[in-house]
């Protein structure tokens, strides 16, 4: 009985230190599985863990931060640069204002404005007070109506004058300016159209003033 005994106490032993080995090989099996599977998941994503590649295990790659430097110091180096190039661009206000103008002045020099109407009714009232009832009637014609007419016809070519010397300067201007920094169309075409309107204005100014068109009719 004792030998007996003994020799299963020694079989069991030897079946759990089996059944323990056994335990340790699958679980090894399976640890070695997992790092094998790990690793080719990395392989197939392309990407080399901090560890493998010799840098810290919070450290960024090195070339996500050269880009970033990269980036960084093109920021940096254009910004000023484009500040610089709107800062130096012309805004063309002061060229399109005179254009404005100078349309305007030869509009007015064509259609009269309210002060060659007040000065023209000025005239008329001179010529009424200086003129005796017992002139004949080409002189009254010509100190109440002849000479207000020229009056309005002075004041038409001023404007008309005005005009075209605004419209020559803003087209003249961008000469005298920095080279290489062309005018606005819009402004060009502002800028004649003063220039034509003051031209003609002008033109029916001294025209007018001369009595060659629209003169004094004929008393005799």
């Amino acid at each position: 009985m004792g030998t007996k005994t003994g020799d299963e106490t020694v079989a069991g032993t030897e079946a759990k230190n089996d059944e323990a080995e056994q335990n340790e090989a699958r679980n090894g099996e399976g640890k070695d599985t997992g790092a094998a599977a790990a690793d080719r998941a990395d392989e197939t994503a392309g990407g080399t863990s901090p560890q493998d590649a010799g840098q810290p295990a919070g450290a960024a790659p090195a070339d996500t931060v050269d880009d970033t430097a990269d980036d960084d110091g093109d920021d940096a180096v254009d910004g000023p640069v484009e500040e610089t190039a709107q800062d130096d661009t012309p805004s063309g206000v002061g060229q399109g204002a005179g254009a404005v103008v100078s349309a305007v002045l030869g509009v007015v020099s064509l259609t009269g404005g309210w002060i060659g109407t007040v000065a023209s009714a000025r005239e008329t009232l001179i010529g009424q007070l200086q003129t005796s009832s017992s002139a004949s009637v080409a002189t009254q014609v010509k100190e109440v109506y002849g000479d207000a007419w020229q009056t309005t016809a002075l004041w038409a070519g001023a404007f008309a004058l005005a005009a075209l010397i605004v419209g020559v300067f803003v087209l003249a201007r961008p000469a005298f300016g920095a080279p290489g920094k062309p005018q606005a169309g819009w402004i060009k075409s502002v800028a004649w159209a003063g220039v034509s309107l003051g031209v003609i204005g002008l033109l029916l100014a001294v025209l007018k003033y001369s009595d060659v068109i629209l003169g004094l009719p004929s008393t005799s």
